[in-house]
């Protein structure tokens, strides 16, 4: 069998860049649609079989230890079930070369909105760094008035033919081309712009919508938001997360909203109507007469638009009665002869009650 270097007209010594040079001038000499004779048919397969060996660095090396085939000896088992059962042999179909154009990635972006914004939506400006098209050359990767060349050694199938030896004779299988690549067009002029990628990074603004509800964590995908592809390829997909900033005055569970309202003793007593500001106005709130600390107040369909529904939570108020701790002289006695009135019943141990001591943590104590 030839030496591969001859059939390159190489020397032993030739360095990788000779190598692939050489074989590109042949295979210009000898591609059946530059050459159809036979005779240059069957040197075409030969000087590729040689480019093949010395042109990967593994099988040029055991081929310049041995002098033998390289990574034309015989098969392993793995080359041969790949040639027979999917590898891209005469009986495994050929892909054809592949495209340029690619799917971009997905992004992830955090936004941080208020508890105003969430409960019934809003419309937000974010900036995000991201992949667009190439405006230069819209996404061909060439220079403007330029475009793809068909490569010259695969003749624009992305795939070259590599013969080896296998326990069953000759066995032809098709691997990349290195020269395009497998894209089976070569680039000659690449775009100065993106870099021949055909995208650019650049920061964008865009109009994103708050949808009512939406609490910590909760993700929303936009889809074609995100990067274009390698090549002008369609975009990938936007996922935005949303982190609800605390609020100073309202907490949240669920679609409802939790608050607390200090009252003095002798509202809490007699009873009366505050007008409170919300989130969304004004609320009124009516405190039933006897009134204790601890107690929680509904007031119905004031709290958060639930997410994807019209519907709202409530608005829960839990009450903490202030007692005075300053008084007059005169104040102790008018309280004096109120307890004379109705009793004073002396302080007094009794059986432990989880839920009320639970809801005066939950509603004086959660911060968010």
């Amino acid at each position: 069998m030839a030496d591969h270097y001859e059939t390159l007209g190489l020397s032993r010594e030739a360095s990788a860049d000779e190598i692939k040079k050489a074989y590109r001038k042949l295979a210009r000499q000898l591609h059946p649609d530059v050459n159809p004779s036979d005779d240059a048919a069957e040197r075409f397969k030969s000087v590729t079989h040689a480019y093949d060996v010395l042109s990967d660095p593994d099988q040029k090396r055991r081929y310049d230890m041995g002098g033998g085939e390289g990574g034309g000896g015989a098969a392993g088992f793995s080359d041969i079930f790949e040639t027979f059962f999917g590898g891209g042999g005469f009986g495994g179909g050929s892909a054809g070369p592949r495209s340029r154009s690619q799917r971009g990635d997905d992004a992830l972006i955090r936004v941080d909105v208020t508890l105003d914004e969430v409960i019934f939506g809003a419309q937000r400006d974010v900036t995000v760094n991201t992949a667009v098209i190439c405006e230069t050359c819209q996404g061909t990767c060439c220079q403007p008035g330029t475009h793809p060349v068909t490569c010259e050694i695969c003749g624009g199938q992305g795939q070259v033919q590599r013969q080896v030896r296998s326990l069953f004779g000759n066995v032809v299988t098709m691997h990349p081309c290195g020269n395009c690549s497998g894209f089976g067009t070569v680039i000659e002029h690449p775009c100065v712009e993106c870099g021949g990628k055909g995208r650019v990074r650049e920061r964008r603004t865009m109009s994103i919508d708050v949808p009512s509800g939406v609490d910590t964590g909760t993700r929303m995908q936009m889809r074609g938001g995100g990067e274009v592809g390698p090549g002008g390829g369609p975009n990938g997909d936007l996922f935005i997360e949303f982190r609800v900033a605390h609020h100073d005055i309202f907490s949240r569970d669920g679609d409802d909203l939790l608050s607390t309202m200090h009252t003095s003793m002798v509202d809490a007593i007699l009873g009366t109507q505050v007008t409170v500001e919300g989130l969304d106005g004004e609320i009124v709130v009516d405190l039933p007469a006897g009134s204790q600390s601890g107690d929680v107040i509904t007031v119905r369909g004031r709290g958060i638009q639930g997410l994807q529904t019209t519907n709202r939570g409530d608005l829960k108020v839990a009450l903490q009665v202030h007692t005075p701790t300053r008084l007059s002289n005169r104040e102790k006695d008018l309280v004096r002869q109120f307890a004379a009135q109705h009793g004073n019943e002396s302080p007094a141990l009794g059986e432990f009650q989880q839920s009320f001591f639970g809801k005066i943590r939950d509603r004086f104590f959660r911060q968010g």
